[in-house]
């Protein structure tokens, strides 16, 4: 695509990349309480669709890239990786682990949120709004579900851990 180098760009491209680093780093967070979540069947389904959604994301941060003949910056991919897993481990560790996760990864999924309305305004100011925007959009729909979801469930998470605690079982995340 021929558009001039603004800083609209530049910002938009910086955006991308941390985008990019950002659901890597969702991944990793994802991948690890997948790991622990026996007690948890629903949290664990819901979170093993959005891992697959997470992988589209990354395809579509790719296809959006690779218009600007660029690719992800591999120092915040690791970063990224990095942060998740480290996050994902102080949890473990803790005896109400999957409450933390729960408040965690609402969090985190707002940061998405707000992420993917910034990238999708500086699409549009850097010009490339009709051919991005869609892109962007469909993540958008997926991170504001899956908010929607762990806030819909969070009282039910919350039931079972005091169920699991009262039943001596909590340690089995």
């Amino acid at each position: 695509m021929a558009h001039e180098t603004t800083q609209a760009v530049e910002l938009y491209l910086t955006g991308l990349r941390n985008a990019h680093a950002l659901e890597n780093e969702a991944l990793s967070i994802m991948q690890r309480q997948i790991d622990r979540l026996e007690s948890y069947p629903d949290v664990l389904t819901r979170l093993k669709a959005h891992r697959k959604e997470t992988e589209v994301q990354l395809e579509r941060l790719h296809e959006i890239l690779g218009d600007f003949d660029e690719g992800p910056s591999k120092m915040k991919d690791l970063g990224g990786s990095l942060m998740g897993n480290l996050a994902a481990l102080g949890h473990s560790v803790a005896g109400d682990e999957i409450l933390k996760n729960t408040f965690a990864n609402y969090a985190f999924e707002n940061f998405e949120i707000a992420s993917y309305k910034s990238l999708i305004t500086l699409s549009d100011a850097s010009g490339f709004g009709s051919t991005h925007t869609k892109l962007l959009e469909q993540t958008l729909g997926e991170e504001i579900a899956m908010a929607s979801w762990i806030e819909d469930n969070v009282e039910k998470v919350t039931l079972r851990f005091l169920e699991l605690t009262q039943a001596g079982k909590a340690a089995k995340v």
